[in-house]
């Protein structure tokens, strides 16, 4: 059997291969609920034969938002709306998983395809963000309001109870966002956190946010469901946030119920000097697997199907992630089964094709 197209089990989950949906942001959302783009965006990746389906980065908090076009899953009004795109994509073969997110400092911005770039004022729309002090991501970007201990239990409240509503929306697995410069990242790395309480200072202080709402999600979700975490593994600047740091992490979250660690990188501080390439990210994926001996998603250019397949062959991850090439083609999963000489699951209607 392909290595690619072997099952994995997640818990009470089992993935039908080992090619996930990486979380994409639509900015397609009116007051955090998804829509038809939604279905029809996740759902065709259904079809097209990925394991698992991720939905875009969710916002537990309405400040917890990218943009004011982002998705939720903070009322019972987004909860309904997920229903018929989770229903859809469990009938099409793929686990349905969403991504808890807040973006803290980055949160109240433009979508990438508006013409204005930068912060959304409150007159179009936009809010106050919050973070993990007052410092803005860039000088175009909000300035934030710095958390309080209040707040920050607010936070980690509002995951557990968006992981929660997810189970209410027919979603089986959660992924927690603690990458990309949002607001569990800022919390992370010590080129953004530079509080003197209890969730500043050491590693220890500066990993307790995102080490308390991953046990608070898996107290939500109980125990059948598998959680995911996404952290970035390295900030790519000097005195950052690195992969040594996210062995260690890993570690810590996988003591509090994480199942898998999927190993982005980047997103915190705009002047980064990240080195592209393809599947670049790779290796953080597999010194995290190795070193803290948990299972991991690699992402990052990974675009040609026995590239991914030797991802997993040789042990640097459990699973891979695309993106932009499952954008460029839904049906990539079915295209790579035929290529890597795997049994091509097509659905019925499109069984003349494959």
């Amino acid at each position: 059997m392909s290595p690619l197209f072997a099952p994995l089990a997640l818990r009470s989950v089992t993935l039908r291969n080992r090619i996930a949906v990486s979380p994409m942001c639509q900015y397609s959302a009116v007051e955090g609920v998804p829509n038809d783009w939604h279905l029809v965006h996740l759902g065709s990746r259904a079809i097209g034969g990925a394991g698992l389906v991720l939905a875009e980065a969710t916002a537990v908090q309405a400040i917890g938002r990218i943009s004011p076009a982002d998705t939720g899953i903070w009322n019972d009004d987004q909860v309904a709306a997920w229903r018929p795109i989770t229903k859809f994509i469990r009938e099409n073969g793929a686990v349905a998983g969403i991504q808890l997110a807040h973006a803290g400092r980055k949160a109240s911005t433009y979508a990438p395809f508006d013409d204005a770039h930068g912060g959304v004022p409150d007159e179009e729309g936009g809010w106050t963000p919050v973070g993990v002090g007052t410092e803005a991501f860039t000088p175009d970007y909000r300035v934030p309001d710095e958390l309080d201990e209040e707040g920050i239990r607010q936070v980690v409240e509002d995951f557990a109870a968006a992981a929660r509503r997810s189970l209410d929306a027919g979603f089986e697995l959660v992924e927690v966002h603690a990458a990309h410069g949002y607001l569990l990242h800022q919390f992370l790395s010590p080129l953004t956190n530079r509080r003197t309480d209890g969730y500043g200072g050491d590693f220890e202080g500066r990993t307790r946010l995102a080490v308390e709402v991953t046990a608070a999600v898996r107290e939500a979700v109980g125990e059948d469901v598998p959680v995911l975490v996404r952290i970035s593994a390295s900030d790519w600047v000097d005195g950052g946030w690195n992969e040594h740091d996210s062995v260690a992490l890993s570690r810590a979250l996988a003591e509090v119920g994480a199942d898998l660690v999927d190993a982005s990188s980047g997103g915190l501080v705009p002047d980064a000097k990240i080195t592209l390439g393809p599947g670049y990210q790779v290796p953080f994926a597999d010194i995290v697997r190795s070193k803290a001996e948990v299972p991991t998603g690699a992402v990052g250019l990974i675009t040609d199907a026995r590239q991914a397949e030797a991802i997993i062959a040789d042990g640097s991850a459990d699973i891979v992630l695309l993106a932009r090439e499952l954008l460029r083609d839904p049906y990539w999963p079915l295209h790579a089964a035929v290529q890597l000489g795997a049994e091509v699951k097509a659905p019925k209607q499109y069984a003349r094709a494959f």
